[in-house]
């Protein structure tokens, strides 16, 4: 797929016009692909296998640019205390999504826990993977609407935060659920 994505991005690269502030447009003339997909100053690709949009664009301005917030390794949690809250937080995600699956009569739902990684089949709708990375200390988040996210653990909030959008990672997974669910979804004890 990454192969496949690089050498797309570099048919329209070489498709596309510079524009004359330094970023490119592929006029929907110049590919069939691009058509209602592709905008001025930005590469917008759709894989054709599966829900992959990858943006590419020739020219960044760094003032708009969210990157990972400096990480303050005194701040870094001692292994026994993650494994504690990390441990903690899946098992309790287990035990509300079991409860919302065995209320909905989701077509497909499953739920697995081992190992540390905790998968969630919600049928047609998609799958969550949600794991525990040790050396990282991180929760990291497989979802089939935002992608992927690596979350640390906020002492003063007291909750799993994403470092680029500073979104938690309960409040995130109750917005796409309720979306994907259509129904009201609450993951907080």
């Amino acid at each position: 797929m990454a192969l496949y994505l690089r050498r797309l991005s570099l048919t329209l690269y070489r498709r596309s016009k510079a524009l004359p502030d330094g970023r490119r447009a592929l006029c929907s003339s110049s590919s069939s692909i691009s058509q209602g997909f592709i905008h001025t100053g930005e590469f917008r690709l759709y894989s054709p296998t599966a829900h992959i949009v990858r943006d590419f664009s020739s020219k960044t301005d760094l003032k708009h640019v969210e990157g990972p917030v400096a990480l303050d390794y005194s701040s870094v949690l001692p292994e026994e205390e993650f494994h504690k809250l990390s441990d903690e937080f899946l098992h309790n995600l287990q035990e509300k999504l079991e409860e919302y699956g065995d209320d909905l009569q989701i077509d497909g739902f499953d739920l697995d826990y081992a190992s540390g990684v905790l998968t969630v089949k919600l049928g047609d709708v998609g799958t969550y993977v949600i794991n525990k990375q040790s050396p990282n200390r991180q929760i990291w988040l497989s979802s089939p609407m935002s992608g992927p996210a690596r979350f640390d653990w906020d002492r003063e909030s007291q909750a799993w935060i994403y470092r680029r959008t500073k979104a938690n990672l309960l409040t995130l997974m109750e917005t796409e659920l309720s979306n994907l669910l259509n129904t009201s979804v609450t993951l907080a004890a």
